[in-house]
């Protein structure tokens, strides 16, 4: 069974990560699970390449995915789940769609309340996409 299990940081995604843990027993061996973050792309201005560069720019979205993925790592790392982490650029719903379907996962699991922008404005609609763009299962943790 391989998961994507997406995270941000915030409470709610570590209780899919801690869902995840919790339910590895109902699977005849440990799930794989696909360790993703997603982070929106830094607006484009205009001559902003004078003063930032490309290297910057991908330096500051991984350093920030990390800092995402850090404590969901830990418990992984702790209950011995074996993972593969992805800090992507996008669209929140669309990416993570996108690899689920790209690392051909079984299921999309993801916490419904989460610190995206767009979750900030309407509780839960990253989850809601990503439930409505999905050929894949996906479990929502609440």
């Amino acid at each position: 069974m391989k998961i994507l299990l997406a995270v941000d940081g915030s409470k709610s995604s570590l209780d899919a990560v801690d869902c995840v843990i919790d339910h590895a027993d109902w699977y005849r061996e440990k799930p794989e699970v696909e360790l993703v973050t997603v982070h929106l792309p830094v607006p484009k201005l205009p001559r902003m390449g004078m003063a930032v560069g490309k290297a910057q720019i991908e330096r500051y979205y991984e350093e920030e995915g990390q800092q995402n993925l850090a404590a969901a790592k830990r418990k992984l790392d702790a209950a011995r789940i074996k993972y593969q982490t992805r800090v992507l650029v996008g669209d929140i719903a669309e990416s993570i769609v996108k690899q689920a379907k790209s690392a051909r996962c079984d299921l999309i699991t993801i916490g419904t309340r989460g610190m995206s922008a767009v979750g900030k404005a309407l509780i839960g609609s990253t989850a809601t996409k990503v439930l409505h763009l999905s050929d894949v299962p996906v479990l929502l943790v609440k």
